[in-house]
């Protein structure tokens, strides 16, 4: 029945500081990242409308030759924009740009078909690199954006139902544990779990996008290196026909825009700010190592959890399930323990301080009384469930603690037959009619996966002088004592044939 509970690690953990995974909800803005990556994308942006504007002058300045050139200085004076993100020693882009500039102001002659080219070639490089940079920005923005307000709002709910288990355990002590089912601590602490899981799985599912995005950044800022480079070699054949000492210069700037690693920037990017990235080798969060406020409260450890069988009403066999008493004194029942596949809501709930509890009978007992789980406006019915340990060792363990929580207990133990249908003896009409009003606790016929009857009443082996189980059991309650009759399983000697009264199962 365990499940497998499942990790995560925080959002913006970084290469240098990793959050501390006992906190439930991490005090972090998992849009910091994106607001990184996206300006980054408008540094290089910047950076190739620089290229785009150099091209351009460079091209008029072919009509212009040597004093026009110096409009294409002007487009490259000014420092770039976003420019700490690029590494301001020299062999990157930085010094790229500064090579482009000091190379410039030694042109001085250029030529109309040259103009030509540079428009209808090499601009074009840089324009589809700026559209791909432009797009990418969009790319980040709608896909990485999304998964941090998906976390956000994961977090928001998980803090709402952390406040509610506080108010309940507090409300838990004030009130010397007397809570209702709804309120009940331990299942206000199992909706919690539902909902840190969901949240870690946003959160997990948030880190893999970011991660992928990031390293999707490597390689994108290697192709636009690659295409920078590519751009500049075009550029540098076609203004070869030039001077040898034009082309010599152009060939300065392409030689230095080459020499830059595809790597270079990134990693000294990556250094630059290994403070707000992702260390993609930090260790993903756990649920099992999560904790919460009043995680461990003790109105949320049960008294005793397990597996045990009930017999159902309908078909008369043992069905397992997931059982544990509570310190709030209620005895739950769920499906299975698995607190993580769906919200856990227990199938009943029994107040034992209003149960009555059979004699221990080997691996069985019985409790009676009335499910809890609906709410003070809920109708619920009184019912009899009756239990079946794995071992008699469990049963001995589960008796004890649930006898010691009930109100009142009954002597009376499971018996082997079979009950049949009881049959109301000559004189006798009274008392049949007080048992048909008053069902006694059935601790008795329960024998292996049998479908046993529920009696409505049963006939005394003597007279009138015999008390049916709920009348013994009124009278243990009450400080008094009551000879209890002996059943019979087939009618009294002498007795008139009386039809009996169908059972009806209880619902369970």
């Amino acid at each position: 029945m365990t499940s497998t509970l499942p990790t995560r690690s925080a959002t913006t953990a970084t290469r240098s500081s990793t959050l501390s995974e006992d906190d439930a909800i991490p005090d972090e803005n998992t849009s910091e990242t994106t607001k990184l990556f996206s300006e980054r994308l408008r540094a290089w942006k910047h950076a190739c409308a620089y290229l785009e504007d150099y091209i351009k002058a460079t091209e008029k300045m072919q009509h212009a030759h040597g004093k026009e050139y110096e409009k294409v200085l002007k487009t490259v004076s000014h420092p770039l924009k976003e420019g700490d993100h690029f590494d301001q020693q020299a062999g990157g882009v930085a010094g790229m740009f500064e090579n482009i500039r000091s190379n410039t102001q030694g042109i001085a002659n250029s030529h109309t078909e040259t103009a030509k080219i540079l428009k209808g070639t090499i601009l074009p490089i840089f324009e589809r690199l700026h559209t791909e940079v432009k797009a990418k920005d969009k790319e980040l923005i709608k896909g990485a954006g999304k998964g941090g307000k998906a976390v956000d709002k994961a977090r928001t709910t998980t803090q709402k139902h952390i406040e509610l288990l506080a108010q309940h355990t507090a409300a838990f002590d004030s009130t010397g544990g007397k809570v209702t089912a709804h309120d009940d601590p331990y299942i206000i602490q199992r909706g919690v779990n539902h909902r840190l899981n969901k949240q870690i799985q946003e959160e997990n599912a948030n880190r893999q996008d970011m991660i992928q995005v990031q390293n999707s950044f490597a390689q994108f800022e290697a192709h636009i290196l690659q295409t920078v480079q590519h751009g500049l070699d075009q550029f540098n054949q076609v203004v070869g026909n030039q001077a040898d000492q034009t082309k010599l210069m152009y060939g300065d700037m392409t030689a230095t825009a080459q020499s830059v690693p595809a790597n270079f920037e990134w990693d000294g990017f990556v250094k630059r700010n290994s403070a707000l990235l992702i260390d993609p080798s930090a260790p993903l969060r756990s649920l099992s190592t999560t904790t919460f406020p009043n995680q461990n409260h003790k109105s949320t450890q049960p008294m005793i959890a397990g597996s045990l069988e009930r017999k159902g009403k309908l078909m008369g066999k043992y069905s397992p399930g997931y059982y544990v008493v509570t310190p709030s004194k209620f005895l739950h029942e769920y499906k299975t323990d698995d607190d993580l596949a769906k919200d856990p809501s227990p199938e009943n709930s029994l107040y034992l301080p209003d149960c009555i509890v059979g004699a221990l009978d080997g691996t069985k007992f019985a409790v009676k009384g009335k499910d809890a789980s609906k709410g003070k406006f809920g109708v619920s019915m009184t019912h009899e469930y009756q239990f079946k340990a794995h071992t008699a060792k469990e049963a001995e363990q589960w008796y004890s603690v649930i006898n010691s929580l009930a109100g009142s207990t009954s002597s009376e133990k499971l018996e082997s037959s079979t009950p049949s249908s009881p049959v109301v003896g000559q004189g006798s009409h009274d008392n049949s009619l007080d048992a048909r009003t008053t069902a006694p606790l059935q601790t008795s016929g329960i024998t292996g996966g049998e479908t046993v009857a529920s009696p409505t009443a049963a006939t005394p082996t003597a007279g009138k002088e015999g008390l049916g189980l709920a009348q013994a059991m009124k009278a243990e309650h009450s400080g008094t004592t009551a000879a209890a009759p002996a059943y019979s399983a087939t009618p009294a000697v002498g007795s008139a044939s009386a039809a009996p009264t169908s059972a009806v199962p209880d619902k369970i």
